[in-house]
C-alpha cells in the first residue's frame, strides 16, 4: 500500500523529466500512466513569455513556458461539465501534502464530502495529493481552484475535476519545485487550440 512516507521514498517522488509510469491501485487494481502522458518538451508556435503556466483543456495539456519558445506539457484531468473557469490567476500560495476542505457548493453536488466539511488532512488518499498550488485573483484572493496532485491516474485526460487541473503525485512535485509564487496562470478557454507546433 502506498502512503506518504512511501511515496516520498519510492521513485515516485523523482525531481526529473525522466518520471517513472505512475501506478495507481484503486479504480480496478494496477494502472500505469500511458507514455503519451509523460512530461515533454515541445515547441510553441505561438511563442509565450517564459515562467508561466497555461492550461488548454479541449487538450487535456499544461504548458510550463520556457525562454527558448519551448515549453514543457503536462498532461492534467480538469474541470468537467460548467465546473471549468478560464480566466487570468497567478500562484498565491504553495502547500506540501495540504489539506482539502470541500466548499458548499462541491458538497451540495457531492453530498458524501460532508464528512470533510471541516477538512481532510494531508496525505496520499487527499484529493488534492502531494501539492497544490492555489490560483488567486487581484479583485477575488484565493478563488479555490488549485494545480494539484492526485493518485488515481486514471483522471488524467478526462474532464473529471471541480474545477481544478489536476497531475500525477509525481509529476506535481517536480513541477512544484519549478513554480515561484506570483506565478502567471492562464486557463484558456474550451474550443481553444493549443500553441504546439504540429
Amino acid at each position: 500500500m502506498l502512503n506518504r512516507r512511501n511515496f516520498l521514498t519510492s521513485g515516485l517522488a523523482a525531481g526529473s523529466l525522466g518520471l517513472s509510469p505512475a501506478l495507481a491501485h484503486k479504480s480496478g487494481g494496477k494502472y500505469v500512466l500511458p507514455q503519451k502522458y509523460m512530461p515533454r518538451e515541445v515547441s510553441l508556435w505561438n511563442r509565450l513569455p517564459p515562467g508561466e503556466i497555461h492550461v488548454y483543456p479541449d487538450q487535456f495539456w499544461m504548458y510550463w513556458t520556457l525562454p527558448n519558445g519551448n515549453a514543457i506539457r503536462y498532461s492534467v484531468g480538469v474541470g468537467r461539465d460548467n465546473l471549468y473557469h478560464s480566466g487570468v490567476y497567478f500562484v498565491g500560495a504553495k502547500k506540501e501534502w495540504p489539506e482539502w476542505t470541500p466548499t458548499a457548493a462541491m458538497i451540495k453536488r457531492s453530498p458524501k464530502y460532508a464528512r470533510w466539511a471541516n477538512g481532510q488532512p494531508g496525505g496520499i488518499s487527499n484529493p488534492l495529493g502531494a501539492r497544490a498550488l492555489y490560483l488567486f485573483t487581484p479583485k477575488r484572493g484565493d478563488t479555490f481552484l488549485r494545480i494539484h496532485g492526485t493518485n488515481n491516474p486514471r483522471t488524467i485526460g478526462v474532464a473529471v475535476s471541480n474545477g481544478c487541473a489536476r497531475l500525477v503525485n509525481d509529476q506535481i512535485v517536480e513541477f512544484y519545485d519549478r513554480v515561484p509564487l506570483g506565478t502567471k496562470v492562464v486557463l484558456n478557454p474550451k474550443a481553444n487550440a493549443g500553441p504546439e507546433h504540429s
